[in-house]
């Protein structure tokens, strides 16, 4: 920071004012060639008032003096998630020829001012990723010279693919390749930060930051650590001020001795919760939203994709949305302290959000368990825009770089952060088949008949922005798959595999009509599941909590006894019936031999119209592969209908309460 910035901080100061500032007296410590880190993600957290001060600053010394003298210029703009409704909020006040001279983000889609300066050649303009950036920032407090990892490999951030650069005017390298024990990794230099601009809820005049009323945490510390560790200012916006000493230690996000000015937003529309919503108790996680309240998505194209998408989680497997942050912290309630707004204010917010006031958003969520800060959350979120077939790559033209979709963002991360050989964890992306409207289905039922097609095709030889590497998953064993409304790929060695259609669909008209490459196509693709195109409820949730199949199966050779765990499995058609069938041929078939089986049917369930054709399929079953069968439940219930099913086919149904009791009439045998 200048000697003229310096002097002007304490000249605030001499006032009496503490730390407690206007907007615009604020932004008069911003001087000329200043590296600026903002916080923020779309509206939440981003501090508003200051971008409207420190824009008015610029416009007026522009009018009043052409020269120049007095405003800030050539500024260098460093920002991780979006920030900006794409429109005329947020960054866009910063926008300006003259004003920014260098923009590094992680998200350009949300900021159509700085994309038109970086589209016509007017700034540099780096597109990093954005948990990359978050990361730079806790780096830099700490003074690391940079931050190493393998995110970004084989992407346009990779040095030999762009590093980053999206326009001719942009020279400076600022990823460099390394070799480190014969493995490849990007090392991310870190950059010197003059003015850190945060956001909170509360601060007393100490400076102290709270953030009860925020959505989400976001990377406020880490920018405030990172400037104060380059010898810069941090500025916090917030929406009150309390008194010292009245402020709950463990409710402090960023101390005092960070903090530089404060300044108290002068209009409620500077510190909305989020860019469309006011406040949302639940989003602050004040309070929990019933279920029922929430209402039920539409059926539409986007609900077909998420729910087969929700088919590759695992009860043991944690959900990572990344620009969601589904996480809830819990806000403890302090009555009486003179921070806490008024009853009426209080009551009031809460009407207008039980009124129906509930705004879509981008990134906050309501009944979560925990918000933690962005650079601590490994989380990402995927969504596919253009796929060729190994992420083929040419230079992104200005149309790519003008929309969201040429955006960093998470997506050079999924292959790089979950490919460690302990993990490998699978990467699913999501996304319409085509873009561009109507990209949707007809129907909205099982027999989707065709397709209605966007304007755009997907699938295309080469991407404009390579943000995956297909080639870099595949080498080091990741899995891939690409879920799409009316099929699904696999990533393969090979390239990609068509591996599922929906039903009613065409292949030859729906899918390869509308691909510039050919897939793979190794027999024929098995229908998706019928019930996702259906508007009725799907029980996503038994679904997503059952074990595999193939995972309820275990043989002791010693015993040569086949136990076959069944608790919790829902057999509710006959496809059901089928696959239990091909798994146990599958098995004994492997086996070679019969042998004795222990089932147990513990939380089993078993629907009317599939009820017959079970018991025929466990007639067979006891037929050809079984010296004899037990079974278990402790419902007396299941006991009496399972009963009486196998009974009809000829089969002695041998059920008890217990696997004790099964285990010993075995031996009894």
């Amino acid at each position: 920071m200048s000697t003229h910035g310096r002097e002007l901080l304490q000249a605030l100061r001499s006032f009496e004012k503490g730390k407690i500032v206007s907007a615009r007296e604020a932004v008069q410590l911003v001087q000329d060639g200043d590296t600026l880190a903002t916080g923020g993600f779309v509206g939440i957290g981003f501090p508003e008032n200051i971008a409207v001060a420190l824009e008015a600053r610029f416009l007026e010394s522009t009018e009043q003096d052409p020269d120049g003298v007095g405003r800030p210029e050539g500024l260098t703009l460093i920002y991780a998630a979006g920030q900006g409704d794409g429109k005329e909020r947020g960054l866009n006040h910063l926008g300006h020829e003259g004003l920014v001279r260098r923009v590094i983000g992680g998200h350009w889609g949300l900021v159509p001012k700085l994309q038109q300066l970086a589209v016509d050649n007017r700034i540099e303009a780096y597109n990093l990723p954005q948990g990359v950036i978050t990361h730079l920032f806790r780096d830099i407090a700490a003074g690391k010279p940079g931050h190493l990892t393998r995110i970004g490999l084989g992407t346009f951030v990779d040095p030999r693919l762009g590093g980053g650069k999206i326009n001719a005017k942009t020279k400076d390298d600022l990823v460099e390749l390394m070799t480190i024990g014969g493995e490849e990794y990007l090392f991310y230099k870190a950059f010197h930060i003059d003015v850190g601009i945060v956001r909170g809820t509360t601060a007393d005049t100490d400076g102290n930051i709270t953030m009860e009323s925020e959505a989400l945490t976001l990377e406020a510390l880490a920018i405030a650590m990172a400037a104060r560790n380059c010898g810069g200012i941090v500025i916090a916006q917030v929406e009150r001020i309390a008194e010292r000493g009245t402020l709950h230690p463990r409710q402090v996000k960023i101390p005092g001795m960070l903090v530089d000015c404060v300044v108290v937003a002068e209009k409620p529309e500077y510190h909305m919760q989020t860019f469309v919503e006011p406040y949302s108790p639940a989003f602050a996680g004040e309070i929990r939203i019933p279920a029922s309240h929430v209402p039920t998505m539409p059926m539409s194209e986007r609900k077909i994709i998420a729910r087969r998408a929700a088919f590759e989680l695992r009860a043991e497997q944690r959900r990572e949305p990344r620009h969601r942050h589904a996480r809830r912290r819990r806000r403890r309630r302090r009555r009486g302290r003179r921070h806490r707004p008024a009853d009426a204010d209080r009551r009031a917010r809460r009407d207008r959000w039980r009124s129906g006031r509930r705004a879509r958003t981008s990134a906050p969520a309501a009944n979560t368990q925990a918000i933690i800060d962005q650079p601590s959350s490994s989380t990402s979120t995927t969504a596919a825009a253009s796929i060729s077939p190994f992420s083929g790559w040419r230079r992104p033209t200005a149309r790519a770089i003008s929309t969201s979709a040429s955006s960093a963002r998470g997506w050079p991360v999924p292959a790089a952060s979950s490919t460690s050989p302990r993990t490998r964890r699978q990467v699913v992306f999501v996304g319409t088949f085509t873009a561009g409207e109507p990209a949707r289905l007809r129907s909205k039922t099982a027999s989707c008949g065709s397709c209605n097609e966007g304007s755009a095709r997907k699938f295309i030889p080469q991407v404009e922005h390579r943000t995956f590497s297909g080639s870099y998953a595949v080498k080091r064993g990741q899995p891939v798959l690409y879920v799409t409304e009316r099929c699904v790929f696999q990533l393969t060695a090979d390239g990609l595999e068509l591996t599922e259609v929906a039903p009613g669909v065409d292949i030859e008209r729906d899918i390869l009509a509308r691909m510039d490459f050919a897939p793979i196509i190794r027999g024929t693709p098995k229908l998706m599941d019928a019930a996702i195109f259906d508007d009725g409820p799907m029980d996503l949730r038994t679904r997503m909590l059952e074990v595999p199949l193939a995972d309820r199966f275990s043989y002791d050779d010693q015993q040569n006894i086949l136990f076959i765990n069944f608790e919790r499995l829902h057999v509710r058609t006959g496809a059901d019936v089928v696959a239990i069938k091909a798994e146990v041929d599958a098995r004994l078939a492997q086996i070679g031999k019969k042998v004795w089986a222990i089932v147990n049917y513990d939380h089993f369930e078993l629907a009317p119209e599939a009820e017959d054709d079970y018991a025929a399929m466990v007639a067979q079953l006891v037929e050809h592969y079984y010296f004899g069968v037990s079974r278990y439940t402790t419902s007396g219930f299941l006991r009496a209908k399972l009963g009486r099913a196998l009974k009809r086919r000829g089969v002695a149904p041998h059920i008890y309460e217990s696997p004790h009791a099964a285990l010993e009439h075995m031996r009894d045998a």
